[in-house]
């Protein structure tokens, strides 16, 4: 016969309970392993969440305090490119400033004797216009500064020596005469009378031609190089030493220069 346990299986004590051994328990294990893993990693990351959005509020505050510093210096840096901007306008100006008393100082010192001037113009460009000023057609081909000079020497050698010794102004890059004539026969006999015009209280005379062998010239003095503003508001004084200089400048000598000139 084959003996029969009749102990119910759960309280035999020598023999393993199925429920209490085996894989189950092992994969129990395992499930509350990772449920462990899980919680740690979600508080890990609620933790790390938590840290940048303090992060995030302390740049937000410390962006504000920088605006509000930055607010406080934009007045300085307002100054600050006002001042440049003027800086630079004055620096500007004074690159292309045109030195016309220097121009006049020199042309009073290179007029010979023998040469005397009824009329003077000095202007930065042909676009500008002077009042009684000569009308030389010359002009309007030199873009920039330009004197032009109309006056009388004792022959036609004098004004070859005015223009060799205008050429040695600093500056000058050429020297046009428009042209050079003395009296015809037929203004011979009038030549000696000048007809006066009044203007501003003053005489003014444009004929200058009293004798035969005085020829009245017209010339134009060009500075191509030499930069000058695009504007031209200001007008310089003839120096007094230019009549000293043995020259005699007529009431209708005008001259206009670029502005800060």
């Amino acid at each position: 016969m084959r003996p029969v346990n009749l102990i119910p299986v759960d309280q035999r004590r020598g023999d393993r309970s199925p429920m209490r051994t085996g894989k189950f328990s092992y994969v129990l294990i395992g499930g509350l392993a990772l449920a462990l893993l899980a919680v740690i990693a979600l508080a890990f990351t609620s933790k790390q969440v938590s840290d940048r959005k303090n992060e995030v509020t302390d740049l937000k505050v410390q962006e504000q305090q920088v605006a509000a510093k930055a607010q406080s210096l934009q007045s300085f840096a307002d100054f600050r490119a006002m001042q440049q901007s003027r800086s630079d306008t004055v620096t500007s100006l004074a690159q292309s400033r045109f030195d016309w008393q220097r121009v006049l100082d020199e042309l009073a010192r290179v007029i010979p004797s023998n040469i005397w001037l009824v009329q003077l113009a000095g202007t930065v460009d042909p676009t500008v216009t002077v009042e009684n000023s000569p009308d030389i057609p010359t002009r309007a081909s030199i873009p920039g500064p330009a004197l032009e000079i109309v006056g009388c020497a004792t022959g036609h050698d004098a004004v070859a020596g005015l223009v060799s010794n205008l050429e040695e102004i600093d500056g000058v890059t050429r020297v046009g005469v428009e042209s050079s004539l003395k009296p015809s026969a037929s203004d011979a006999g009038g030549a000696s009378g000048s007809t006066p015009t009044s203007g501003a209280g003053q005489t003014s005379t444009t004929e200058c031609r009293t004798r035969n062998f005085i020829a009245k010239f017209q010339i134009v003095v060009a500075f191509d190089a030499v930069p000058a503003p695009a504007t031209a508001t200001a007008s310089p004084s003839v120096p007094s030493n230019l009549a000293g200089s043995g020259s005699q400048l007529a009431s209708q000598t005008s001259s206009t220069a670029s502005s800060g000139g």
